[in-house]
């Protein structure tokens, strides 16, 4: 008998319960008006620090995210072991239009061999309103795998380093070592975050 071929599904199996259970049963949790806010508040500092970091590394896109319709900044959280992994993270959307905050989840399931954890930031960047209405209201999911790269300088205008996802909708992914030159998302989707809306 295949030890492997036992081990695997058994693995895969246990991590797509657990990210269904936290997508599923969080949301039924009694949450505090002093914990909503709380929440918030750290999700808007995490964007803040977030932005400033990218305007640090590439100061052309202050002026970038600023003229486009909205915007949202994301933090993830990586697991993965062996031939499973999945992630979730936090953020916060903002119509540049209107100011409104909408706040907002991810989360990723991986299949693959690897280990270790990983930690980035994402910044998506929405050129025109229809894109922006639409994330926050259907969220964004990307497929089994989709692999994007980062527009070079000189191609990208005042998008240069990031990912261009589809015409007007920009994506930088923020590491410990600056910005990510591509971006491999597996199984993500976001969607509103029912607690602090």
């Amino acid at each position: 008998m295949n030890v492997r071929r036992l081990f695997v599904p058994g693995i895969v199996a246990v991590l797509l319960s657990f990210l269904s259970f936290t997508i599923t049963v969080a949301p039924l949790q009694a949450v505090t008006n002093k914990q909503v806010e709380q929440q918030r508040s750290d999700i808007q500092k995490m964007a803040n620090d977030t932005l400033e970091r990218l305007y640090r590394i590439h100061p052309s896109t202050k002026n970038a995210i600023t003229k486009a319709a909205g915007y949202a900044v994301f933090n993830n959280f990586g697991l993965k072991i062996l031939f499973a992994g999945g992630g979730t993270g936090k953020g916060l959307a903002v119509d540049n239009a209107t100011g409104q905050n909408t706040y907002m989840k991810m989360i990723e399931v991986q299949a693959g061999l690897g280990m270790g954890i990983k930690k980035f930031r994402l910044i998506w960047v929405f050129e025109y309103k229809s894109d922006f209405d639409r994330f926050i209201s259907s969220g964004w999911e990307f497929g089994g795998q989709a692999t994007v790269a980062a527009q070079a300088s000189g191609e990208g205008g005042a998008f240069a380093g990031a990912l261009s996802i589809s015409p007007g909708v920009w994506l930088y992914q923020l590491t410990d070592d600056g910005l990510a030159l591509e971006l491999t998302a597996k199984g993500t989707k976001y969607y509103k975050d029912d607690n602090l809306n």
